[in-house]
């Protein structure tokens, strides 16, 4: 089970956003892809911060009371993201995201740079798929 890679699950098309975005053209971004979250990525595609939904609801909630908003991605963005490799194990991942907070993880090569992101949904699909997989090889000799 530990050969399941995230290379062979990850959404290869995540939002992702530019630190300089208006929250409010993230938050659009956001209810559009139906994702909780994305990387935010510099001109050459490096992960340099992650924004969820809940880094918006703060912002958005204060911009309501006072009726405007100035606030910008960098202003809100958690600027030090838990990143995933390709290669890493699912099996791990999936342990991971039982203990910690972070629903969508984005994944990077070795210069840093955004190949995509895997979600708690794609896990739990590599996860059923590995068990399907196993339960249908272990009917067909029986």
């Amino acid at each position: 089970m530990q050969s399941i890679r995230v290379a062979d699950y990850l959404n290869h098309r995540p939002v992702t956003f530019k630190q300089d975005m208006r929250i409010e053209s993230a938050v659009e971004k956001l209810i559009l892809s139906g994702q909780s979250g994305g990387p935010v990525i510099d001109a050459q595609r490096k992960v340099i911060g992650f924004l969820s939904e809940q880094d918006c609801l703060k912002k958005m909630l204060e911009a309501t009371y006072q009726n405007e908003s100035h606030s910008v991605v960098s202003d809100v963005m958690n600027s030090e993201p838990l990143c995933l490799k390709p290669e890493d194990s699912i099996v791990q991942v999936a342990d991971r995201m039982t203990c910690t907070k972070p629903k969508v993880y984005p994944v990077i090569d070795e210069e840093g740079r955004l190949l995509g992101v895997i979600s708690r949904a794609n896990v739990l699909l590599a996860l059923d798929k590995h068990l399907h997989d196993n339960y249908e090889a272990g009917h067909r000799y029986v």
